[in-house]
């Protein structure tokens, strides 16, 4: 169909859901909205690698591009996972089944469909969008810090239009960097604890989990009767946001705290990197324009910068979060593989 090989096919592979895309060499997505199916991770390896295959083929289908086409695959998946995509040991909560522990789902996949495979952290795929989307033709020119808050924190960090990955892969964890926590925590209420055994990151204030381990319990003591003290923990934490959309007092203040966590966040990224971008991702992009708008303010109010940053600094939401991973995951093959899309000189 095509003269020479120039496509990426983006892979997001999540707990539930796998989504797909396709890349140019123009730098465009073929595929509009959510191309999705199940991901079958929890069934192992064999059955997760024979589902991410089946989408690859389905995507092709659907935008008429032939494989011979397809130079590479970008993958994303959640971590903990090393730079080359090696499952950790220890496993996850999303790759629980017991082959998954050490195994290395890019060379699985590579193996699988007999194409290149170029592997990146969700967290660093959906930042890497970001800037690209935000930035068009300068992204090659300019910086970025993004902090995605879902189960946990992820983030990436984005220098001259690539992800900075670091010596081992573990750069861009802004979960577990440790912040000031005066102003943020209020009297009486014990000091936040994170998975990964830290106390007092961002991750153990800002993300899903923290709202239900450390911010929900004495919240809720101080709001005796609110409608959310009969209800379970886990489920409360989901359902504070749509309580926050309506003004409820507690859920309200509950997300003011993470407001500043992310702040201090970013206001040592402005110290460390002086980024030209800030981006918030993660479920608050799902939610209604009043209060992501509300909280990206907060962000941005209690952010310390130096007047000359905020001259430049642009505060703002991750695009399309939901097509954010497997469009990121595309960006950094093609520019990995880049030398192969252009072809010899």
């Amino acid at each position: 169909m095509e003269a020479s090989p120039c496509y990426i096919v983006g892979l997001d592979n999540g707990g539930t859901t796998n989504n797909a895309t396709v890349l140019d060499a123009e730098g465009r997505f073929l595929v509009s909205g959510l191309m999705e199916s199940a991901s079958c991770v929890r069934e192992g390896p064999e059955s997760a690698l024979r589902a991410l295959s089946a989408i690859l083929d389905e995507v092709l289908k659907v935008t008429g591009v032939s494989r011979s086409s397809v130079i590479g695959v970008g993958l994303d998946t959640p971590g903990p996972a090393g730079a080359e995509g090696i499952i950790s040991a220890k496993g996850s909560t999303n790759f629980g089944h017991a082959d998954w522990a050490g195994y290395d789902i890019r060379t699985g996949l590579e193996e699988r469909i007999g194409l290149p495979v170029v592997y990146s952290n969700d967290a660093n795929a959906a930042a890497l969008y970001a800037h690209h989307a935000y930035f068009g033709a300068e992204a090659m020119e300019r910086s970025s810090v993004s902090a995605i808050v879902g189960t946990g924190l992820g983030g990436g960090v984005v220098e001259s239009g690539q992800v900075v990955r670091g010596a081992s892969g573990m750069a861009g964890e802004l979960g577990h960097i440790r912040i000031p926590l005066d102003g943020i925590i209020e009297d009486g209420q014990p000091l936040p604890m994170c998975n990964c055994g830290n106390s007092g990151d961002v991750e153990s204030i800002a993300s899903l989990t923290a709202l239900e381990r450390n911010l929900l319990p004495p919240w809720l003591r101080r709001f005796p009767g609110h409608p959310l003290s009969d209800v379970p923990l886990p489920e409360a934490a989901k359902l504070l946001r749509s309580y926050a959309e309506r003004d409820d007092p507690m859920a309200l203040a509950i997300f003011e705290q993470q407001a500043k966590a992310l702040a201090r966040l970013f206001t040592i990224a402005a110290d460390f990197t002086d980024p030209h971008a800030y981006f918030l991702g993660g479920g608050v992009v799902e939610a209604n324009p009043r209060f992501r708008n509300w909280l990206l303010s907060l962000v941005r109010r209690h952010t310390g910068l130096r007047v000359e940053q905020e001259r430049k600094a642009i505060f703002a939401l991750v695009p399309d979060l939901d097509m954010a991973g497997a469009r990121g995951a595309a960006i950094a093959a093609q520019e990995a593989l880049r030398s192969k899309i252009r072809g010899p000189a």
